[in-house]
């Protein structure tokens, strides 16, 4: 991928996630819920730490600060964004450059469809596998306690 794209793909997706929750906040049919006292759900942005050696430690938890967020993260970036990292503002609601960021991306020859696809099948194949190491676990200390 080009240089000037590099570490901006997750940024993009999640800024339009947060511009399509806060327009659904914002929409009509959300406000006649809530003044029925429905709760909205906060987004969650999960395991934010940065794969990347080469990008700053705190790179997701600085750039998807947002109000009516959750940010998860490993210890490792909670400690380091305690040690060093800066908010120097939040996701704009209206999701800032994120359709031109993602056009990039697109442009360079980088189908952000298909990487998704990809990326929900590992990330389901990895929650199904943590399942099953879980009831694994599970069973060897029931057969130890019984």
């Amino acid at each position: 991928m080009p240089a000037e794209l590099k570490d901006k793909l997750g940024i993009a997706v999640s800024t339009q996630a947060y511009r399509d929750y806060r327009n659904l906040l914002d929409s009509d049919r959300w406000q006649r819920l809530e003044s029925m006292g429905a709760r909205p759900q906060r987004l969650l942005f999960a395991s934010t730490s940065t794969k990347d050696p080469s990008a700053p430690d705190t790179l997701y938890v600085e750039a998807l600060a947002a109000p009516n967020t959750v940010n998860t993260m490993p210890d490792k970036t909670l400690l380091a964004f305690g040690d060093h990292g800066k908010v120097s503002g939040v996701l704009p609601p209206n999701g800032g450059d994120c359709e031109e960021t993602l056009a990039a991306f697109e442009k360079a020859g980088i189908s952000v469809s298909d990487l998704a696809a990809q990326l929900q099948k590992e990330g389901a194949a990895s929650f199904v596998k943590s399942w099953e190491d879980l009831l694994q676990s599970i069973e060897t200390k029931s057969k130890a306690l019984g």
